[in-house]
């Protein structure tokens, strides 16, 4: 164990009693108006003492000025150390620093911006690697070496000037090429499931706009195919007048802008009801009279033809 780590942690007399120095280090360091009371100290050491003054600063809650004071051995005058704002147990700080990397949403990107890709980023994975052994099972054989090395025999050695040299003929890297499949790395199935649940969340069948739709986009004229493994579930959709134009959609997307929205056949109505009570039918309190019959006749009628 050192010395040091033997002394005592007792402040120091004299310099736990120079309040008034420390005060007047941190008002010449601060603004006037924002040193507030002394809320405490700490020995830093030998003859070495902090005062801590509440900062009245706004925005700067929970701080304090930290004032050092200090004095040499067997000597009797006190002289400032340094005088800083220090965050309390309380203060108000910001939130800890996060690189670009993490920060970075979807739509922060403008025109120039460039974004690096990590080289061990999760959502790719190494394509072709564009060597030019075929794998054991492979169905290019050590045959079409041999007829690629037979035809290069009969070619002039080099490359003319004005073109880049390219691969030879009949080699693995020069097929892969051809068929665009000549990639550093490629969508892992990890990094084709997160774009898979990206597009779905934001034009998917769960949205509003899909549940009100009169068909799915599976349907719509509007949909232009995508290739790889994403197109048996998404498409890109082409209508001008869609929310989604533009925008990879699922296949079980909707909206109103659906190709086939005013020809599709309308739900089947209900059949009339067999009794209707929306009508009201007359029924008369009297059977209806016969013409032939005989009319009825009230007894002063009856009295006057009497007389007659």
């Amino acid at each position: 164990m050192s010395a040091a780590s033997t002394r005592s942690r007792t402040p120091d007399r004299l310099c736990a009693e120079a309040v008034d120095l420390a005060r007047a280090a941190a008002e010449e360091a601060a603004a006037p108006g924002v040193v507030g009371e002394h809320v405490g100290l700490v020995s830093e050491g030998d003859r070495v003492v902090t005062h801590f003054f509440e900062c009245k600063e706004l925005g700067y809650r929970g701080w304090r000025w930290a004032v050092t004071v200090a004095r040499a051995s067997r000597a009797k005058i006190v002289t400032l150390d340094e005088a800083v704002l220090l965050p309390g147990p309380d203060a108000l700080l910001a939130p800890e620093w996060v690189p670009w990397s993490e920060r970075l949403r979807p739509g922060d990107m403008g025109p120039g911006d460039l974004l690096p890709t990590d080289a061990e980023d999760l959502r790719l994975e190494p394509g072709f690697l564009g060597e030019d052994e075929p794998a054991p099972n492979s169905a290019v054989s050590g045959d079409m070496a041999e007829l690629a090395e037979a035809e290069d025999a009969d070619v002039t050695a080099g490359t003319p000037k004005n073109l880049p040299a390219a691969p030879s003929r009949g080699s693995i890297a020069a097929v892969a090429e051809e068929l665009g499949m000549r990639r550093a790395r490629v969508l892992s199935r990890y990094g084709l499931h997160v774009a898979a649940d990206r597009w779905e969340e934001s034009y998917g069948a769960k949205t509003p706009m899909a549940q009100a739709a009169p068909a799915s986009c599976v349907t719509c004229g509007f949909l232009v195919p995508m290739g790889g493994s994403l197109g048996q579930a998404f498409g890109v959709c082409a209508n001008e007048f869609s929310p989604a134009d533009g925008h990879v959609v699922s296949l079980t997307y909707g909206c109103g802008g659906h190709s086939e929205a005013a020809v599709m056949p309308k739900p089947p109505q209900p059949a009339p009801p067999v009794i209707d009570e929306t009508r009201v039918d007359p029924f008369p309190l009297r059977p209806a009279k016969d013409s032939g019959s005989v009319p009825d006749v009230s007894d002063e009628d009856a009295a006057e033809l009497g007389h007659s």
